[in-house]
């Protein structure tokens, strides 16, 4: 009863609006320096549930609605962030599974073995061998997992919105004064992303380097932009007409600068990470996305329904 109820109110609530999810992995096994992120187990009662009671999309089909006003009831697209090896190995499956598209945003620069600046401080502090963190403001004491995210949350708020070289520098800095070799890679290789755009996957891309748009000037945000196209293009022989701003809040990370860039590139669709829904008269240059982040079913159903209101 309960379900039917959900249903029906999807449908009503629903009428001319669009969900897209956000996602970056699906991790086989839950991991306690990444707690947000799904497990192949969660990810599973996700997608059955778009698939039973949604109506999930292509990134495509979903932009052809919206330009001609004919979006169905509770249309939801499925879109993952950066380019994680397990959005081949763990998600597509599953998404095979209950026949849901999706949609992989990939910044080209990690792609030959680097890992994202992110996950390397992620990985330095959650490396159960360490027990303490030197940083170039002292050392911190590694103990329980709570202090391990702790630590790598406050690296990542500091370095966040530092230009891209500077960034990188301090990472490097930072496995320097720890001793620290790079971790397993984590990013698809080239042929990888082949393989998953074989599949049926959209790829877009996602910028060169991820860096903070509006931290950049503009030549170097047009670069950014036009080197992680043209790199997929030459990959994949086919044309990429989708996009993801990197963190992706209008006006903190992205302005009309990479609107224009992104525009003059050719995108047909471009997201935010402004939640909400997006309805025929959404910028298609600035389609909102949303994460719901609960871990019960009910729960999970509910938050999506709470998305299609204003």
């Amino acid at each position: 009863m309960l379900s039917q109820l959900l249903s029906f109110g999807g449908r009503l609530l629903g009428r001319g609006k669009l969900s897209i999810l956000i996602y970056h992995q699906v991790l086989a096994e839950f991991d306690p320096m990444r707690p947000t992120e799904p497990t192949a187990a969660a990810f599973e009662w996700q997608m059955q549930l778009l698939a039973r009671y949604f109506t999930p999309l292509s990134l495509t089909e979903a932009v052809e609605h919206l330009k001609n006003n004919t979006l169905p009831a509770n249309a939801v697209c499925v879109t993952f962030d950066d380019g994680y090896l397990n959005n081949l190995t763990v998600a597509q499956p599953i998404l095979a599974k209950y026949n849901i598209p999706a949609t992989v945003y990939v910044a080209t620069a990690f792609s030959q073995g680097n890992n994202m600046w992110n996950d390397r401080i992620i990985d330095l502090c959650g490396d159960p061998k360490r027990t303490e963190l030197n940083t170039t403001q002292g050392t911190t004491m590694l103990h329980d997992w709570p202090s391990r995210l702790a630590a790598a949350q406050q690296l990542l708020k500091q370095l966040k919105y530092l230009p891209v070289a500077e960034r990188l520098q301090a990472v490097d800095q930072l496995y320097q004064l720890n001793n620290a070799t790079e971790y397993a890679a984590k990013m698809m290789t080239p042929i990888q992303v082949q393989q998953l755009a074989a599949t049926g996957v959209t790829i877009g891309a996602h910028t060169h380097n991820h860096p903070i748009l509006k931290s950049l000037d503009a030549k170097a945000q047009q670069q950014e932009i036009l080197q992680s196209k043209t790199l997929l293009e030459q990959l994949l022989q086919q044309k990429i007409e989708h996009f993801a701003y990197p963190n992706g809040v209008a006006g903190r990370d992205f302005d009309e600068i990479a609107v224009n860039w992104v525009q003059q590139a050719g995108f047909t669709s471009a997201v935010v990470t402004d939640w909400g829904y997006s309805t025929a008269s959404t910028p298609l240059l600035k389609l909102k996305r949303f994460t719901p982040w609960d871990n019960q079913p009910l729960k999970f159903h509910l938050r999506l329904l709470k998305n299609y209101l204003p």
